[in-house]
């Protein structure tokens, strides 16, 4: 049955497959709800989206995102609070941010009317996969990539917007241990590491292999000249406390323009902890290491939203951080979920309901 909602066309699943899924031992991203918007860049300007049921997309061997990677993609979440609200946390700061990594790889900006209004037609469609077990949310992941054909070294004439959810819980379980990378390099100045470009990813994954084969979760990035500037943790910005202050790395070509860094930068003054955004060397953070000084060291991200690091490695010996009775990491993530589940005020206006 199709019908109309917010001026797009829905075609609705025949049955859905919510039945089947087992909401209280959810793994991250593997589980996908019932419906997704699609939305076709062709002739020059985008068509309308339409919402239809979870589906294989089907794509011509030539079709240009096999071959020059031209693709972009946002990671959000949809929570619901004690009477069934329906919440989305800053989603126009995703909306921007997809349309920045679009732009610089020459994709086709998205109109925003189209993003909003989809991502909340298709929420409401699917409102019965926001689980609400503790820790668990409706990851939303949009994602643009070039559909046109040939083999020819250029831009695609033609592109397609997906928005697909899978009901998920934690990303991370427990502290991770991250090694400091000093070979290779997430991005370069001039490049594109601010993009959400899947090619960013791409590349972190064999760095991430060897450093897991030594026994870390994670690798710290570094810049790309000297390697001697701490800038990312794995897929995620990176938060270092030495003594009371807290210190990350300032944006950049090279350091993608997190929304979870940005809420956590904006609750930690809220709070009264002093900040700093200045860019850390690897031998500050040793020193700190060594003489006591370091603190904490977290991720931060959509997935994981604070993500605490145990311990790093550099040049052959790991550095444990200390066991703190109350930590920064567990103080912004409490602020931050409990705006996002609707558990407390929210001063900011970040919470969207839906």
């Amino acid at each position: 049955m199709n019908t109309t909602v917010n001026n797009i066309v829905v075609h609705k699943a025949k049955s859905s497959k919510i039945d089947k899924v087992d909401f209280e031992n959810l793994a991250f991203g593997k589980v996908f709800t019932d419906h997704m918007l699609v939305c076709n860049y062709k002739n020059g300007q985008w068509e309308a989206p339409q919402i239809m049921p979870y589906q294989p997309i089907t794509l011509d061997p030539s079709a240009k995102i096999f071959h020059y990677g031209q693709s972009v993609f946002e990671g959000m979440k949809a929570y619901k609070d004690e009477e069934d609200n329906i919440w989305l946390f800053r989603p126009l700061e995703n909306q921007k941010r997809l349309n920045i990594s679009a732009k610089r790889i020459a994709i086709p900006e998205l109109p925003e009317e189209y993003f909003m209004e989809g991502l909340k037609t298709l929420l409401q469609l699917d409102e019965q996969w926001i689980p609400t077990t503790a820790g668990s949310s409706l990851y939303i992941r949009p994602f643009i990539f070039a559909s046109g054909e040939g083999f020819h070294a250029s831009p695609a004439d033609e592109y397609t917007f997906v928005i697909a959810c899978a009901p998920s819980g934690a990303y991370f379980s427990g502290k991770v241990r991250v090694l400091i990378e000093e070979h290779y390099s997430r991005s370069a100045n001039g490049g594109v590491g601010y993009a959400k470009a899947g090619g960013n990813y791409a590349g972190q994954f064999y760095p991430t292999q060897l450093a897991a084969e030594k026994g870390y979760n994670q690798v710290i990035w570094t810049d790309d000249n000297k390697h001697e500037y701490i800038e990312e943790a794995g897929a995620m910005n990176i938060f270092i406390r030495i003594d009371d202050t807290l210190i990350t790395g300032p944006t950049s070509d090279r350091i993608l323009d997190g929304i979870t860094r940005k809420s956590i930068l904006e609750i930690a003054r809220d709070e009264g902890i002093k900040t700093e955004v200045r860019k850390i060397t690897v031998s500050e953070l040793v020193e700190a290491a060594k003489s006591g000084r370091l603190k904490e060291m977290f991720g931060a991200g959509t997935a994981a939203v604070v993500s605490p690091i145990s311990a790093f490695g550099y040049r052959g010996t790991d550095y444990d951080l200390p066991e703190l009775g109350s930590s920064y990491a567990e103080l912004l993530k409490k602020r931050i979920t409990d705006i996002q589940y609707n558990r407390a005020e929210d001063p900011f206006g970040w919470r969207y309901k839906v």
